[in-house]
Order: structure tokens, then sequence, then C-alpha cells
């Protein structure tokens, strides 16, 4: 459990989160504001106060709350910045601290909740459109060099080892790293912000990128596009999935991902140099007994 400092401000934080945890909101909302009462600087209390009077639909003091919290930490490790975003007070966001924190914390279990409980098969999904885009192109599924841009745990680079000569992978999260690494299947690993990384590339010395199950936490891919086609050799390959909304422009969805419009996916591409080789829809996991809406993607760098 988070700590303010206060042995008595701790003890209520703790009851007000095994009020929300039982869907006791009114509890929780109460036993927040006695928290930040005696602890005024201390975030975590003024999240859950945020989350408490969100769910009693009371959204003028959840969004007073949010607020309190992204100013006490500017770098919102907490995710304040989304929750103002889907209230419509401010702009959709997904700050790098959040993202980074949320995967340290889910690294332990992160493999078997993804393949046990979501059905996870998003690393088989780009594989099997890497296969048809090389297909169509009439070249072999081989790769002198590979990115596994946000390589997680290492899922993707495990299917996707066999069929590259270096695999190079980045990820925000030192915990996902340190799991990747357990693989001993990368030539290369980083734990650092992907389009930092990118920067760092030879120019035009790699042959593959991938990115499954990445681009929901990037939202605007333009600046992404851009790097990885710096980074990429002519005639290379950037294959990706994306959750797939509906309408002509990034959305910000309930689970705290960006949901992409094709159409707009697809304009950032070609701006960036890209061409489309396939888009297809494609779900990459399961959420309460259904497929996530999703789409996968092979551009290429024209040669």
């Amino acid at each position: 459990m988070a700590s303010s400092g206060d042995l008595l401000a701790d003890r209520r934080y703790g009851y007000a989160e095994a009020a929300l945890a039982e869907g006791d909101w009114e509890a929780a909302a109460d036993l927040a504001r006695q928290t930040v009462e005696i602890a005024p600087g201390f975030a975590p209390a003024w999240f859950l106060l945020g989350s408490a009077a969100e769910r009693l639909a009371v959204l003028g003091e959840a969004v007073a709350a949010y607020r309190r919290a992204l100013a006490i930490d500017p770098a919102d490790a907490l995710g304040a910045t989304l929750r103002l975003a889907l209230l419509g007070a401010g702009e959709p966001a997904m700050p790098p601290a959040y993202v980074r924190q949320l995967f340290d914390d889910y690294a332990d279990a992160f493999d078997r909740h993804l393949r046990r409980s979501l059905a996870y098969r998003g690393p088989e999904v780009v594989a099997d459109a890497l296969r048809r885009a090389c297909s169509r192109r009439l070249r072999p599924m081989r790769f002198g060099t590979a990115l596994d841009l946000g390589c997680g745990t290492g899922l993707a680079g495990e299917v996707l080892r066999p069929v590259c000569a270096t695999l190079a992978g980045v990820d925000l999260s030192p915990a996902m790293v340190r799991k990747a690494a357990a693989r001993r299947i990368y030539d290369e690993l980083a734990a650092d912000d992907l389009s930092d990384w990118l920067a760092t590339r030879p120019r035009g010395a790699a042959d593959l990128a991938v990115a499954v199950d990445v681009f929901v936490y990037l939202g605007d891919l333009a600046p992404v596009f851009r790097a990885v086609a710096e980074a990429l050799a002519p005639g290379g390959l950037l294959a990706f999935t994306v959750q797939a909304g509906e309408g002509e422009t990034l959305t910000l969805g309930e689970d705290h991902r960006f949901w992409h419009a094709e159409p707009q996916v697809r304009g950032w591409a070609e701006a960036a140099g890209f061409g489309v080789v396939l888009s297809e829809p494609a779900s990459t996991r399961r959420d309460r007994g259904a497929d996530v809406p999703g789409r996968v993607l092979v551009l290429e760098r024209p040669a």
C-alpha cells in the first residue's frame, strides 16, 4: 500500500481502498476525504476520492480530486490525466509514468493472465500477417535486424526469433524488460521510451519492426511512424496491432486504451512514407467472454 508518511492517514486510506474494492462508494469517498484532510499532499488518496466520487456521479468533486492528484504528482503514475479526459475535463494523453508503473506492477502475472484469462494471441496474429504480407511481396519471411517495440516479457520476440538474424527489444517498463531478458532470445534489450530509443538506432539498418498491443498506449501514431521509417531499410516492414475504433478519429476508451480508426492510421502511415501492404480486422485477446475488436496492419517502407 502507498504511504502518506502519517500512520493515521495510512489507516484511513487502507480502509478507503477496501471500501472501494467492495463497491461501497459512499464509505470510500468519506474515508478518502478524511485521509486528505490529514495528509493533503497524498496523491493516491486524492485519486481514490476521485474514483469514489466518479462512481457516485458527483462529477465536480471527482474532477477536482483528480486535478489535485495531478498537481501533486505531475508525472501522473496514477493516471489522473486519463480519468480527466474520460470525464471531458482534459485532453486524452497517456502519461509514460502511468504506463511504466502499470506494467512494472503487472510483470509477474503478465504471461499467465494474458494467455490463460484473456486468450491472448497477439504475437501469432502479427506473425501470420507478416507471412501473408511477405507472400504478397514475393519475398521470404526472413529478416536481418528486427526491432520489437514495446517488447514486454518477450512473447512476440519468442514467436519471431526463428525468422530474425538479430532481435532487439525495448520496453518502457524495467520489470518487463527483466522478464524478457530471462527468455534469452534477444541480442539487445533496453528499458526506455520507444521514440527516444528509436532515435538512437542506426538509420536505415532494420528490416522489420513489430509493435504488438503497444500502440493502444500511444494514441497519435504519426511521431512513431516517422521514427520507425527512419530506422527501417528500404523495403523494411512495420507490423502492428491496434484496437479498432469506430468513426474517423482516435478515441480513448474506458479500458484506458486508445482505439484507432483505420482511416486515420492509414493517413499517418502514408504521411510517414509507408505503403500499406495489409490491413485486416483481427482480435488479439478476449474480454468478458468476447473478442476485443482490433486490426492488424503491415506497412512497407518503399524501396
